[in-house]
This record gives C-alpha cells, sequence and structure tokens, in this order.
C-alpha cells in the first residue's frame, strides 16, 4: 500500500472556504523526520442561503457569493507517534451587489485576505493489527487564531467577511481501520472551544477511502452543530454574524495521484447538502504535494 507519509495533504489541501465543516485530522501519520508541504487553491459559489425557517434564492445584499482560498499547509513527524500540522490560508470572498446597491449603502463587493493559522499536534498512542488489518486510536489538540486585520463587525457588510475573528481551540479522537487491500474507514469527533461571543461547536466525520501504490480516493460526509447562537434576521440578531448558530452537512470527496518522485497533485469537491445561517455552497480544489 502507498506510504503514510503520502496520505495525510487530503485534509488540509482541501481547506478552501472560510467555514470548514470538514475535521482537519487525518487518520495518517507521517513517520519520524517525514512530512508534506502542500499548495492548494479552492474556489465555491453560493446563490442561496440556508436560513431558519427555509432556504432563501438570494444571497442578502450581495445575490451570489464566490469564494477563492489560497492554502500554505505543512505536516512533520516529530516521531513516529506524534505529528505538527500547520495551515494558513489567504482568502477573497467576492459578491454581486449592483452598483446602485453599493453606493447607497457605502458598501464594498469584496473582502480579502490572510485568515486565521491554526497548529494541530496529533498523537497515536494505539497501533493494533488486527490479523491483516490495522486499527489506529488517535487523539488531535489544535488552536486556530486570526492573522490578519480583517473586520467582522461592519453590519451586512459582513456576509463577505473572510472569517469570523476568533481564537478556537479544538480537540478531536479518531479511530482508523485498513485492511491490508487498502481500503479504510475513519470516524471522528471533536469538540471546538471560540472566542469573541462565536459560538461553540461540535463537529464529526465519517470517511471511506482506498490507498494504493499509484492512487489515494476517499469520500466524506462531515457536520458542524453550533452549541448555541442567533439566527440570521432572527428575534435577537444583532448583526454580528460570527456570533450566529451555524449548523452544517457537508459531502466530498478527494483524490491523489504521484506524478514524479516526491512530487504529487490532489483535487476534490465538496457541497453543502444541509445547514443553518450559510451558503449552500458547492466547491473544488486543486493542490501541488512536496513530500519530503
Amino acid at each position: 500500500m502507498i506510504k503514510n507519509k503520502l496520505l495525510s495533504v487530503f485534509v488540509f489541501a482541501s481547506f478552501a472556504v472560510t467555514v470548514s465543516a470538514q475535521s482537519p485530522v487525518s487518520g495518517f501519520m507521517q513517520g519520524k523526520g517525514k512530512g508534506n508541504v502542500v499548495v492548494s487553491y479552492g474556489m465555491e459559489k453560493y446563490d442561496k442561503v440556508l436560513l431558519v425557517p427555509k432556504v432563501v434564492d438570494a444571497v442578502p445584499v450581495f445575490r451570489n457569493v464566490d469564494v477563492s482560498s489560497a492554502s500554505l499547509y505543512a505536516t512533520y513527524g516529530i516521531t513516529d507517534q506524534l505529528d505538527i500540522e500547520v495551515s494558513l490560508p489567504f482568502i477573497t470572498v467576492t459578491g454581486n451587489a449592483s452598483e446602485e446597491v453599493l453606493k447607497n449603502l457605502n458598501f464594498e463587493n469584496e473582502r480579502s485576505g490572510l485568515q486565521d493559522v491554526s497548529a494541530f499536534l496529533k498523537f497515536n498512542p494505539f497501533d493494533i493489527n488486527i490479523g491483516s488489518s490495522n486499527l489506529k486510536l488517535i487523539g488531535a489538540l489544535g488552536v486556530k487564531t486570526p492573522v490578519g486585520d480583517y473586520k467582522v463587525d461592519e453590519g451586512l457588510q459582513s456576509i463577505i467577511a473572510i472569517g469570523n475573528r476568533s481564537t478556537t481551540v479544538s480537540a478531536i479522537t479518531l479511530a482508523m481501520f485498513k485492511t491490508k487491500y487498502g481500503i479504510f474507514t475513519t470516524g471522528q469527533f471533536g469538540v471546538n472551544l471560540a472566542s469573541k461571543g462565536v459560538p461553540d461547536s461540535y463537529i464529526s466525520e465519517i470517511k471511506l477511502g482506498y490507498a494504493a501504490s499509484k492512487i489515494y480516493g476517499d469520500v466524506f460526509i462531515s457536520n458542524q452543530t453550533s452549541a448555541f447562537g442567533t439566527d440570521i434576521l432572527a428575534n435577537g440578531f444583532d448583526g454580528f454574524f460570527p456570533g450566529t448558530r451555524v449548523n452544517t452537512t457537508r459531502v466530498g470527496l478527494n483524490l491523489y495521484a504521484p506524478i514524479y518522485k516526491t512530487i504529487g497533485i490532489a483535487g476534490g469537491a465538496n457541497s453543502y447538502i444541509d445547514g443553518r445561517n450559510l451558503g449552500k455552497a458547492t466547491g473544488f480544489y486543486g493542490a501541488l504535494v512536496y513530500k519530503f
């Protein structure tokens, strides 16, 4: 089967949206002294918003929204059981409000900049062989904090803010079962503790994949559920969008193939199929992977 050092690139390579419901932790460990550097570019678009109690067929003020993200991700195996992962995206969000609306409200159709840097430590204390198959149990602890000077307190202009300006601490547990034929499945659950009035949330993900010597692929379904928060335009909403209750259900796929020695390419797609207080977006990404 393909070596573990090729396989942990997919979650962060597919990080190409401002609100990500996919977990930042995979079930593959790098190994001591090994790692990856990934440069990715992703795009998503939406013209419907999942509000409560119904779907709105146009984004308020901006009609439709395009999001693009150029991301840098790196991971390194400190030991065979301990990895560090770091990610930093540059986000551009573009609306399509009319010139008349922009002038009347003194708004702009674009917000862009560095968003939030994130860092995770991932520990694999249990690695058990079951016949010819393998079971891994992994725990991860991470933090995400803003590095750009983007704003989130601009009223309806903040519909196209590039993030929520919150420092978030995340704890995740994960189990991965892998067979000798390259088929694997992972299940995980995590908690996000956020600052500055952003709701805490719970995340989960189920993934099914195949890893062989020349190709990797997986499909996933992921979920985020906020612990509290208001609904956009409902009673109690004060115009502070990061304080809203964001629930998401997303499905997607990731693919990877080596192209030359230590270089490979990755790509994938994802779509929100359900949610609360977010754009009903579909996105795509591509990535260049260097492994060492």
